[in-house]
């Protein structure tokens, strides 16, 4: 028998106007398919995190604590455009972990607020304890420099990660929404596990609950963006696989290839 699928990177409302994981619905969709654990992954914050662990006990759910955080590659507390931020996946293992979390994220507003509350990856790595890292979505660090600056530069990134949070607590995260850049990445992020021996971990990453919501997500973003509906040039998402999908569903996306699949109930087992 297979091991169980979690959902590792998950969006709920807390994820301003980004999010419809509405934290009660999630919780009856993880008793009626009896998952073991669940994670809270919100953008930048941890607003959701108490009411979360909460239902989650509630409902017989290991509650997993995150946030994908926003890293900048220098000074988070520098206020200025030439710092693009990308995407980073933190998992609490922990309290230790919670803690450096809720600093890492108490700093991003604090200190590295530009429009998103970022962090540098100094500060990072000075919080890193009792944290699992994954490389997070196709705004992550890796996936676009896998994409932009190809995988040499890439594989030496992955190293910088693992320095930061040390071989076991540094996985991959491999996602396929049905978009071009998905198909060029998957490749990549295989050879780069294979030849590195840093794991993967499939992901699936979810900003509503079931593909019935996409919808309602999409009038979410022109709420967001100030946009309507009728409005071609606007932000919105081009697929709508963006929900927490079956073990199955997902096994169907990477070709039958378990371990990564597996990998969620190790990590949700940390």
């Amino acid at each position: 028998m297979p091991q169980p699928f979690v959902h590792l990177h998950c969006h709920t409302d807390y994820s301003l106007l980004d999010g419809t994981c509405h934290i009660p619905r999630l919780m009856q969709l993880a008793e009626k398919y009896e998952w073991p654990a669940a994670a809270i992954t919100d953008h930048g914050n941890l607003f959701g995190a108490v009411r979360f662990y909460n239902a989650a006990r509630k409902a017989g759910v290991k509650p997993i604590i995150g946030c994908e955080v926003y890293v900048v590659d220098g000074d988070h507390g520098k206020h200025d455009t030439s710092l693009r931020y990308n995407h980073l996946l933190l998992l609490c293992k922990n309290e230790t972990g919670y803690r450096n979390l809720i600093q890492l994220v108490s700093t991003g507003y604090l200190e590295g607020f530009y429009y998103k509350p970022r962090i540098g990856k100094a500060l990072l790595d000075r919080h890193s304890e009792g944290l699992i890292c994954l490389s997070a979505c196709l705004r992550g660090d890796l996936q676009e420099t896998l994409l932009e600056k190809g995988y040499e530069e890439g594989r030496r990134l992955a190293y910088e990660y693992v320095d930061i949070f040390g071989k076991e607590n540094f996985f991959v995260e491999i996602q396929d929404h049905g978009l071009d850049l998905d198909k060029r990445l998957i490749p990549l992020q295989f050879r780069l596990a294979q030849e590195s021996g840093i794991p993967l971990v499939a992901t699936n990453d979810a900003h509503y609950l079931t593909r019935e919501d996409a919808s309602a997500h999409d009038a979410l973003l022109c709420v967001q963006t100030g946009k309507t509906l009728a409005d071609s040039n606007r932000m919105r998402f081009s697929t709508q696989e963006f929900y927490l999908k079956s073990r199955e569903e997902m096994a169907t996306l990477f070709d039958g290839d378990e371990a990564p699949l597996n990998r969620t109930w190790e990590i949700a087992e940390m």
